[in-house]
């Protein structure tokens, strides 16, 4: 579901949202699927591929974070592995 206040996606960002939602969980490396993450409202050249666990689960990126810590994974340590995977 898009935001209402969320610009539509140009060409381009469909593009690397499709590319990023077919590589692995960037935290657990889950393949079944992944969501894709925004790390802010829109910005979809450093989005990064996170199972539904590690998204929106109790301790995923949109609760505790506990999954993240475990894992000893960072926002922009995932972006920046996004960028290497995609590369």
């Amino acid at each position: 579901m898009r935001s209402k206040n969320k610009p539509v996606q140009t060409a381009a960002e469909k593009e690397r949202a499709r590319r990023v939602s077919m590589l692995p969980c960037i935290v657990c490396g889950t393949c079944n699927g992944s969501e894709v993450h925004e790390p802010e409202q829109g910005m979809w050249f450093i989005s990064i591929p996170l199972c539904a666990a590690c998204h929106r689960g109790p301790d995923g990126w949109h609760g505790t974070r506990l999954r993240w810590s475990l894992r000893k994974m960072s926002e922009l340590k995932a972006i920046n592995e996004t960028g290497r995977l995609l590369a």
